[in-house]
Protein backbone atom coordinates (compact mmCIF):
# COMPACT_ATOMS: atom_id res chain seq x y z
CA UNK A 1 0.00 0.00 0.00
CA UNK A 2 1.38 3.39 -1.00
CA UNK A 3 1.90 6.06 1.65
CA UNK A 4 -0.81 8.34 0.23
CA UNK A 5 -3.32 5.47 0.19
CA UNK A 6 -2.36 4.49 3.74
CA UNK A 7 -2.83 8.06 5.02
CA UNK A 8 -6.17 8.34 3.21
CA UNK A 9 -7.36 5.06 4.69
CA UNK A 10 -6.09 5.99 8.15
CA UNK A 11 -7.99 9.29 8.06
CA UNK A 12 -11.17 7.56 6.91
CA UNK A 13 -10.72 5.02 9.72
CA UNK A 14 -10.56 7.79 12.31
CA UNK A 15 -13.68 9.43 10.89
CA UNK A 16 -15.62 6.16 10.83
CA UNK A 17 -14.39 5.21 14.31
CA UNK A 18 -15.47 8.61 15.63
CA UNK A 19 -18.99 8.14 14.29
CA UNK A 20 -19.21 4.56 15.57
CA UNK A 21 -18.07 5.79 18.99
CA UNK A 22 -20.71 8.52 19.15
CA UNK A 23 -23.45 6.07 18.24
CA UNK A 24 -22.21 3.19 20.42
CA UNK A 25 -21.76 5.18 23.63
CA UNK A 26 -25.47 5.98 23.54
CA UNK A 27 -26.32 2.28 23.49
CA UNK A 28 -23.75 1.59 26.19
CA UNK A 29 -25.13 4.33 28.45
CA UNK A 30 -28.71 3.10 28.08
CA UNK A 31 -27.77 -0.50 28.81
CA UNK A 32 -25.56 0.45 31.73
CA UNK A 33 -28.15 2.52 33.58
CA UNK A 34 -31.44 0.89 32.51
CA UNK A 35 -30.35 -2.58 31.35
CA UNK A 36 -32.36 -1.94 28.20
CA UNK A 37 -31.33 -2.30 24.54
CA UNK A 38 -32.73 0.38 22.24
CA UNK A 39 -33.34 -1.10 18.80
CA UNK A 40 -34.49 2.32 17.53
CA UNK A 41 -31.08 3.85 18.19
CA UNK A 42 -30.23 3.75 14.48
CA UNK A 43 -33.37 5.76 13.75
CA UNK A 44 -32.19 8.40 16.23
CA UNK A 45 -29.12 8.68 14.01
CA UNK A 46 -31.41 8.98 10.98
CA UNK A 47 -33.53 11.71 12.59
CA UNK A 48 -30.41 13.77 13.31
CA UNK A 49 -29.50 13.61 9.63
CA UNK A 50 -32.99 14.61 8.52
CA UNK A 51 -33.04 17.61 10.86
CA UNK A 52 -29.86 18.89 9.18
CA UNK A 53 -31.35 18.18 5.76
CA UNK A 54 -34.49 20.15 6.59
CA UNK A 55 -32.77 23.12 8.23
CA UNK A 56 -29.55 23.35 6.22
CA UNK A 57 -30.35 21.94 2.76
CA UNK A 58 -33.93 23.22 2.54
CA UNK A 59 -34.28 26.16 4.93
CA UNK A 60 -30.81 27.60 4.34
CA UNK A 61 -29.58 27.64 7.93
CA UNK A 62 -25.84 27.54 8.60
CA UNK A 63 -24.69 23.91 8.77
CA UNK A 64 -23.43 23.94 12.33
CA UNK A 65 -26.53 25.79 13.52
CA UNK A 66 -28.58 22.94 12.04
CA UNK A 67 -26.33 20.42 13.80
CA UNK A 68 -26.80 22.32 17.07
CA UNK A 69 -30.58 21.99 16.69
CA UNK A 70 -30.44 18.31 15.70
CA UNK A 71 -28.73 17.35 18.97
CA UNK A 72 -31.47 18.54 21.39
CA UNK A 73 -34.24 17.40 19.02
CA UNK A 74 -32.99 13.81 19.12
CA UNK A 75 -32.24 14.14 22.85
CA UNK A 76 -35.92 14.93 23.43
CA UNK A 77 -36.84 11.93 21.26
CA UNK A 78 -34.63 9.78 23.49
CA UNK A 79 -36.30 11.09 26.65
CA UNK A 80 -39.76 10.45 25.19
CA UNK A 81 -38.67 6.89 24.43
CA UNK A 82 -37.64 6.42 28.05
CA UNK A 83 -40.88 7.89 29.38
CA UNK A 84 -43.30 6.16 27.00
CA UNK A 85 -41.56 2.83 26.32
CA UNK A 86 -38.76 1.94 28.73
CA UNK A 87 -40.41 3.11 31.92
CA UNK A 88 -43.66 1.13 31.42
CA UNK A 89 -41.69 -1.97 30.34
CA UNK A 90 -39.01 -1.72 33.02
CA UNK A 91 -39.82 -5.16 34.41
CA UNK A 92 -39.79 -6.84 31.00
CA UNK A 93 -36.60 -6.30 29.00
CA UNK A 94 -37.88 -8.24 26.00
CA UNK A 95 -41.03 -6.13 25.83
CA UNK A 96 -38.94 -2.96 25.87
CA UNK A 97 -36.70 -4.26 23.11
CA UNK A 98 -39.66 -5.24 20.92
CA UNK A 99 -41.36 -1.91 21.57
CA UNK A 100 -38.29 -0.02 20.38
CA UNK A 101 -38.20 -2.26 17.29
CA UNK A 102 -41.72 -1.05 16.62
CA UNK A 103 -40.60 2.54 17.21
CA UNK A 104 -37.85 2.05 14.64
CA UNK A 105 -40.39 1.06 12.00
CA UNK A 106 -42.67 3.97 12.96
CA UNK A 107 -39.84 6.50 12.57
CA UNK A 108 -38.87 4.99 9.22
CA UNK A 109 -42.45 5.22 7.95
CA UNK A 110 -42.80 8.79 9.19
CA UNK A 111 -39.58 9.82 7.46
CA UNK A 112 -40.75 8.11 4.29
CA UNK A 113 -44.16 9.78 4.42
CA UNK A 114 -42.68 13.23 4.99
CA UNK A 115 -39.65 13.12 2.70
CA UNK A 116 -40.40 10.20 0.41
CA UNK A 117 -38.73 6.81 0.02
CA UNK A 118 -37.51 7.26 -3.56
CA UNK A 119 -34.33 9.11 -4.29
CA UNK A 120 -31.97 9.65 -1.36
CA UNK A 121 -31.72 13.20 -0.06
CA UNK A 122 -28.42 14.97 -0.60
CA UNK A 123 -27.05 17.49 1.88
CA UNK A 124 -24.63 19.99 0.29
CA UNK A 125 -21.07 19.83 1.57
CA UNK A 126 -20.65 22.84 3.90
CA UNK A 127 -16.86 22.81 3.64
CA UNK A 128 -15.71 22.25 0.09
CA UNK A 129 -12.18 21.17 -0.72
CA UNK A 130 -9.53 18.80 0.51
CA UNK A 131 -6.51 18.92 2.77
CA UNK A 132 -3.25 17.39 1.55
CA UNK A 133 -1.45 15.19 4.07
CA UNK A 134 1.64 13.28 2.90
CA UNK A 135 0.37 13.32 -0.65
CA UNK A 136 -3.15 12.19 0.23
CA UNK A 137 -6.08 14.50 -0.48
CA UNK A 138 -8.57 14.15 2.36
CA UNK A 139 -11.95 15.86 2.42
CA UNK A 140 -11.79 18.77 4.86
CA UNK A 141 -15.41 18.15 5.83
CA UNK A 142 -14.51 14.63 6.93
CA UNK A 143 -11.54 15.88 8.94
CA UNK A 144 -13.74 18.28 10.92
CA UNK A 145 -15.69 15.32 12.29
CA UNK A 146 -12.68 13.98 14.21
CA UNK A 147 -12.08 16.93 16.59
CA UNK A 148 -15.83 17.39 17.15
CA UNK A 149 -16.23 13.73 18.08
CA UNK A 150 -13.17 13.74 20.34
CA UNK A 151 -14.36 16.91 22.08
CA UNK A 152 -17.79 15.35 22.61
CA UNK A 153 -16.31 12.15 24.02
CA UNK A 154 -14.04 14.15 26.33
CA UNK A 155 -16.98 16.26 27.53
CA UNK A 156 -18.98 13.11 28.22
CA UNK A 157 -16.09 11.66 30.25
CA UNK A 158 -15.88 14.86 32.32
CA UNK A 159 -19.64 14.74 32.86
CA UNK A 160 -19.63 11.12 34.01
CA UNK A 161 -16.63 11.37 36.32
CA UNK A 162 -16.55 14.99 37.48
CA UNK A 163 -20.17 16.07 37.96
CA UNK A 164 -22.85 15.18 40.48
CA UNK A 165 -25.31 14.04 37.81
CA UNK A 166 -22.68 11.92 36.11
CA UNK A 167 -21.70 10.23 39.35
CA UNK A 168 -25.39 9.59 39.98
CA UNK A 169 -25.69 7.84 36.61
CA UNK A 170 -22.67 5.70 37.37
CA UNK A 171 -24.08 4.83 40.80
CA UNK A 172 -27.33 3.69 39.17
CA UNK A 173 -25.31 1.56 36.79
CA UNK A 174 -23.35 -0.10 39.61
CA UNK A 175 -26.25 -0.76 42.00
CA UNK A 176 -29.66 0.88 41.40
CA UNK A 177 -31.03 -0.18 44.79
CA UNK A 178 -28.08 1.24 46.71
CA UNK A 179 -28.24 4.43 44.62
CA UNK A 180 -31.94 4.82 45.46
CA UNK A 181 -31.17 4.41 49.17
CA UNK A 182 -28.68 7.28 48.84
CA UNK A 183 -31.44 9.54 47.54
CA UNK A 184 -30.67 9.30 43.82
CA UNK A 185 -33.81 9.50 41.69
CA UNK A 186 -33.56 6.47 39.39
CA UNK A 187 -36.25 7.80 37.07
CA UNK A 188 -34.46 11.10 36.56
CA UNK A 189 -31.18 9.31 35.89
CA UNK A 190 -32.88 7.06 33.32
CA UNK A 191 -34.44 10.08 31.63
CA UNK A 192 -31.09 11.88 31.55
CA UNK A 193 -29.38 8.77 30.21
CA UNK A 194 -31.77 8.45 27.28
CA UNK A 195 -31.40 12.16 26.61
CA UNK A 196 -27.63 11.79 26.33
CA UNK A 197 -28.03 8.61 24.31
CA UNK A 198 -30.28 10.35 21.80
CA UNK A 199 -28.06 13.43 21.67
CA UNK A 200 -24.94 11.41 20.79
CA UNK A 201 -26.74 9.48 18.04
CA UNK A 202 -28.30 12.68 16.70
CA UNK A 203 -24.92 14.38 16.59
CA UNK A 204 -23.43 11.45 14.67
CA UNK A 205 -26.23 11.50 12.11
CA UNK A 206 -26.05 15.27 11.75
CA UNK A 207 -22.29 15.24 11.13
CA UNK A 208 -22.51 12.45 8.57
CA UNK A 209 -25.46 13.89 6.63
CA UNK A 210 -23.29 15.72 4.05
CA UNK A 211 -21.14 12.61 3.53
CA UNK A 212 -23.72 9.83 3.24
CA UNK A 213 -27.07 9.99 1.48
CA UNK A 214 -29.99 10.66 3.84
CA UNK A 215 -32.68 7.96 3.67
CA UNK A 216 -35.32 6.58 6.07
CA UNK A 217 -33.30 3.36 6.34
CA UNK A 218 -29.83 4.79 6.89
CA UNK A 219 -29.81 3.75 10.55
CA UNK A 220 -30.05 0.00 9.86
CA UNK A 221 -26.38 -0.69 9.25
CA UNK A 222 -25.23 1.81 11.86
CA UNK A 223 -27.19 0.30 14.74
CA UNK A 224 -26.00 -3.22 13.89
CA UNK A 225 -22.39 -2.04 13.97
CA UNK A 226 -23.10 -0.19 17.22
CA UNK A 227 -24.38 -3.39 18.84
CA UNK A 228 -21.25 -5.22 17.68
CA UNK A 229 -19.09 -2.43 19.10
CA UNK A 230 -20.86 -2.53 22.47
CA UNK A 231 -20.53 -6.33 22.66
CA UNK A 232 -16.82 -6.20 21.81
CA UNK A 233 -16.09 -3.37 24.23
CA UNK A 234 -18.09 -4.87 27.09
CA UNK A 235 -21.73 -4.25 27.86
CA UNK A 236 -22.24 -1.01 29.81
CA UNK A 237 -18.60 0.06 29.39
CA UNK A 238 -18.29 3.49 27.78
CA UNK A 239 -14.51 3.20 27.56
CA UNK A 240 -14.86 -0.22 25.95
CA UNK A 241 -17.40 1.09 23.45
CA UNK A 242 -15.07 3.90 22.39
CA UNK A 243 -12.05 1.60 22.05
CA UNK A 244 -14.03 -1.03 20.12
CA UNK A 245 -15.54 1.64 17.86
CA UNK A 246 -12.12 2.72 16.62
CA UNK A 247 -10.95 -0.88 16.25
CA UNK A 248 -13.98 -1.75 14.12
CA UNK A 249 -13.57 1.51 12.20
CA UNK A 250 -10.01 0.52 11.31
CA UNK A 251 -10.97 -3.06 10.46
CA UNK A 252 -13.81 -1.97 8.16
CA UNK A 253 -11.92 0.80 6.41
CA UNK A 254 -8.66 -1.05 5.83
CA UNK A 255 -10.57 -4.23 4.95
CA UNK A 256 -12.61 -2.35 2.35
CA UNK A 257 -9.51 -0.69 0.90
CA UNK A 258 -7.50 -3.90 0.67
CA UNK A 259 -10.32 -6.29 -0.28
CA UNK A 260 -13.99 -5.19 -0.42
CA UNK A 261 -16.89 -4.17 1.78
CA UNK A 262 -18.28 -7.68 2.26
CA UNK A 263 -14.90 -9.02 3.34
CA UNK A 264 -14.49 -6.06 5.71
CA UNK A 265 -17.85 -6.83 7.34
CA UNK A 266 -16.89 -10.49 7.70
CA UNK A 267 -13.62 -9.46 9.35
CA UNK A 268 -15.51 -7.29 11.83
CA UNK A 269 -17.88 -10.12 12.77
CA UNK A 270 -14.96 -12.57 12.98
CA UNK A 271 -13.12 -10.18 15.29
CA UNK A 272 -16.21 -10.03 17.53
CA UNK A 273 -16.40 -13.84 17.61
CA UNK A 274 -12.73 -14.13 18.57
CA UNK A 275 -13.12 -11.57 21.36
CA UNK A 276 -16.19 -13.36 22.74
CA UNK A 277 -14.29 -16.66 22.78
CA UNK A 278 -11.24 -15.19 24.50
CA UNK A 279 -13.04 -12.65 26.70
CA UNK A 280 -16.80 -13.30 26.88
CA UNK A 281 -17.18 -10.17 29.02
CA UNK A 282 -15.69 -7.98 26.26
CA UNK A 283 -12.42 -6.05 26.03
CA UNK A 284 -13.10 -3.91 29.10
CA UNK A 285 -15.47 -6.30 30.82
CA UNK A 286 -19.00 -5.50 31.87
CA UNK A 287 -17.88 -2.43 33.72
CA UNK A 288 -20.47 0.08 34.93
CA UNK A 289 -20.86 3.36 33.12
Amino acid sequence: MELATFVQTLANSLVLGSIYALVAIGLSLAFGVMRMANFAHGEFYMVGAYVVYALYALAGWPFYAAVAVAVPVVAVLGMLTERLIFRPTKSNTLAGFMATAGLAFILQVLAGQIWGVGLAKQVPMPIVGATEIFGALISTQRLTIIPIAFATLAALWVFLYRTKWGRGMRACSIDPDAAALQGIDIRKMSLLTMGLSGASAGLAGALMSPIYSVTPYMGHGVVLIAFIVVIIGGMASVEGAVAAAFIIGFVHTFGTTIWDGITATMLGVAFMAVILVIRPQGLFGQNPV
